[in-house]
């Protein structure tokens, strides 16, 4: 991967930019992604952010092989902390970790947020979090994609700023991604499913405790709610 060839789940976030949007990128590693943005002539202007030093440097270097240093500016600062009043960013990317790391990120920096309209979030794992994190701060989701790559099953959430309600099932697989149904999707569920099956024989036999009985009811509810869907 580089600024010309992105990985399939970044260029999925890609697609998700606006033209002409001004992203804040957080966690921008290399800064792949605002390259290839202002490279393809998508926006003109972007902030990469990182928080750790090494993945900052990348950054710089980057952008400055690249020539975009009148487009692009590499921050050092933790989260949404890069984002500048001044900057006016519309957009903010996040990929490439947890869930709830994402969602704690948006929550710590929710003043950052003033002047954004989009977040496109790419978690690796649980994206039930920023779903909630999104229902709670008034923000709704208007797009979801998943794709697999190198053998791992990745979600893409767009959020835009609006109320809106789900169900329980709808808050964890994704209201979107249950209406498409694609192929990916199926195989992620029912991977779960097999896997929350295992571990609730397991605790059959762990004993009665009542640590061990919420957990059950716990992926009971998780593995009927997935089922509901799937039958649909």
């Amino acid at each position: 991967m580089n600024s010309e060839k992105l990985s399939n789940r970044l260029m999925v976030v890609a697609s998700f930019v606006e033209s002409g949007a001004i992203v804040a990128d957080i966690g921008s590693d290399h800064a792949y992604l605002p390259c290839f943005l202002v490279n393809a002539c998508k926006i003109n202007k972007a902030i990469a952010g990182e928080v750790v030093k090494g993945p900052y440097e990348s950054a710089v270097k980057n952008v400055k092989k690249n020539g975009l240093d009148n487009a692009i500016t590499v921050r050092l600062a933790n989260g949404l902390h890069v984002i500048q009043e001044a900057d006016a960013v519309d957009t903010v990317t996040i990929a490439g970790m947890g869930g709830p790391l994402i969602a704690s990120i948006l929550e710590e920096g929710s003043s950052q947020l003033q002047t954004v309209s989009r977040i496109i979030a790419q978690p690796n794992i649980h994206a039930l979090a920023i779903r909630q994190w999104a229902i709670k701060n008034n923000w709704q989701l208007v797009d979801e994609e998943i794709i697999k790559e190198d053998h791992k099953i990745y979600e893409v959430l767009v959020l835009e700023r609006g109320e809106a309600s789900y169900n329980e099932a709808e808050m964890l697989v994704g209201p979107f991604l249950a209406k498409k149904r694609s192929s990916v999707f199926l195989e992620k569920w029912e991977r779960e499913l097999v896997e929350w099956q295992r571990i609730v024989q397991e605790l059959q036999q762990a004993g009665e405790s009542s640590n061990i009985l919420m957990k059950k009811r716990e992926l009971q509810t998780k593995i009927d709610l997935v089922r509901s869907v799937l039958s649909r």
